[in-house]
């Protein structure tokens, strides 16, 4: 993952956070639950970059491991 995905993956999450403390504080739902949507939505998003790394690394050992 480059480090600008994880950077706005990380700053989406946040704003999550906030959002949700907020919705709490003012005891508004609707901002809570996006807030919570918000967080959701980043954490699937550095998964599927994960999930990508691994992939990539998984090639990467295979061709080495096939070069020998």
């Amino acid at each position: 993952m480059s480090a600008a995905d994880h950077v706005k993956n990380t700053a989406e999450k946040l704003t999550g956070k906030a959002k949700e403390a907020a919705g709490k504080v003012t005891d508004n739902e609707k901002l809570e639950n996006e807030g919570k949507l918000d967080q959701a939505k980043a954490d699937l998003k550095e998964a599927g970059e994960n999930l990508k790394d691994d992939a990539k690394r998984a090639g990467d050992h295979l061709r080495d491991a096939t070069e020998h």
